[in-house]
Order: structure tokens, then C-alpha cells, then sequence
């Protein structure tokens, strides 16, 4: 049996400031594209898996996970 069928439909809680930034990140962009406020941000939102880090080309690339 998998953790979803027990546990049924389970959100990650999100601050208003989280979404707000979330919300800007609509495409694969740059992560020095954002001010540093944005970035610590970001930082946390990969912590909590909702978005991806990509390394390409020696810079830093962020893009959102999917949202089910």
C-alpha cells in the first residue's frame, strides 16, 4: 500500500510570499535573475521540493516542479 492511499490528498504549506514568488517563475529563468529577498525565497522552495535547481553552463537555473 503507498503513502498517498493512506493519507489521502496532503498540501505543502506555502506563505503568501511563497506563492506570490512561485507565481513569477513561469518558464526554466535564471536564479540571478531574482533580488536577493527572492532568491533565499526560492532557496526555500526547493527545500520543500517545489522547485528544481538546474546547473547548466555554470550557471544556476530554476524551474517549477508540477503541481498535482
Amino acid at each position: 500500500m503507498k503513502l498517498n492511499e493512506l493519507v489521502g490528498n496532503f498540501t505543502i504549506y506555502t506563505t503568501n510570499e511563497e506563492k506570490a514568488v512561485l507565481s513569477k517563475i513561469d518558464d526554466i529563468v535564471p536564479l540571478d535573475s531574482f533580488p536577493e529577498r527572492e532568491q533565499t525565497i526560492i532557496e526555500n522552495l526547493i527545500r520543500k521540493s517545489l522547485v528544481s535547481k538546474v546547473h547548466s553552463k555554470g550557471s544556476i537555473l530554476v524551474m517549477v516542479n508540477e503541481l498535482k
